[in-house]
């Protein structure tokens, strides 16, 4: 049994230390002024995928007669293995147990709260796309009152977007990472990075379209106190930057250079992280000392 919690703990270690070293380098590589924020979303859903997907076991259980050359990280090793006999275990088990059932709780609440909010009659308060599997747009009553048809068509291609790449399924499958890694910063500030991308990726579908004035008009009339509408929290967030980015419109042709800069980097990155953990996990048991 005790060998059996070593390796776990080893392989979580390994894999948490190699997903955070892509974490930060995502961090970097978003952080230059340059490239789309849809290069970027990208980049941090790869990112977040990363973090949950426990690569070297799955491969380890997939291929172990084809990875003899993978071989143990003792420094991490030893600790695991420390770690699994300590007294203190047991605490930290019932503590990470403990987080994550409240952290699922609240997510459970909150999709609740979600749904009641859009089945309501007259339907949402706001825009809003409804669904995992089967997401739709789904309008406040009367929103044509409140928005020209420019306006109307620059939020639809807004939440078209959101539409076509399941960001809601995206989005579930990160919070239930974060439900498992609570403990995790860069768990937390990948979902951040993620959220901020995502709007700002669909934003720059509005301005290709040339309805990014529109957008602006939009977003204020629904987010003005006196209307009878009124942007969700999560559609409002970063909402001056996304102004900010509408007004100067600058999606252009010169983004393709560092778009691809960014891509190839942070593909050679992850992929390099990757193998890391591969190398250190499959095949490789960490024998109790």
């Amino acid at each position: 049994m005790i060998e059996h919690v070593t390796r776990a703990v080893y392989y979580t270690n390994i894999h948490l230390l190699f997903a955070s070293a892509v974490g930060v380098c995502a961090w970097l590589l978003t952080s230059i002024p340059l490239g789309s924020a849809t290069t970027k979303y990208w980049i941090w859903v790869a990112t977040s995928l990363n973090f949950i997907l426990p690569t070297g076991a799955i491969l380890d259980a997939l291929g172990a007669p084809h990875l003899r050359w993978a071989s143990p990280l003792g420094v991490v090793g030893d600790a695991a293995s420390r770690l699994s006999r300590s007294p203190a275990a047991p605490i930290l088990l019932l503590a990470w147990l403990s987080g994550s059932a409240f952290l699922f709780a609240r997510l459970l609440s909150r999709l609740r709260k979600e749904r009641r909010n859009t089945g309501v009659p007259g339907g949402p308060r706001a825009p809003v796309v409804e669904g995992v599997l089967r997401p739709r747009i789904s309008l406040p009553a009367g929103i044509g009152q409140v928005l020209s048809d420019r306006e109307l068509d620059a939020v639809l291609i807004h939440e078209r977007i959101h539409v076509r790449r399941r960001d809601n399924l995206i989005r579930l499958i990160q919070e239930l990472g974060r439900c498992a890694l609570w403990f995790h910063p860069l768990v937390w500030i990948a979902g951040a990075r993620l959220a901020f991308y995502r709007e700002l990726s669909c934003d720059e579908s509005v301005i290709r379209g040339g309805r990014g004035a529109e957008l602006i008009a939009a977003l204020g009339k629904l987010a003005a106190p006196e209307g009878q509408l009124l942007l969700e929290a999560g559609v409002g967030s970063f909402l001056s930057h996304r102004v900010t980015r509408l007004a100067s419109a600058r999606v252009r042709g010169s983004f393709a250079a560092s778009n691809t800069f960014l891509a190839v980097a942070f593909s050679a990155l992850l992929l390099a992280g990757v193998f890391e953990t591969v190398a250190h996990t499959a095949c490789c048991f960490v024998s109790p000392r």
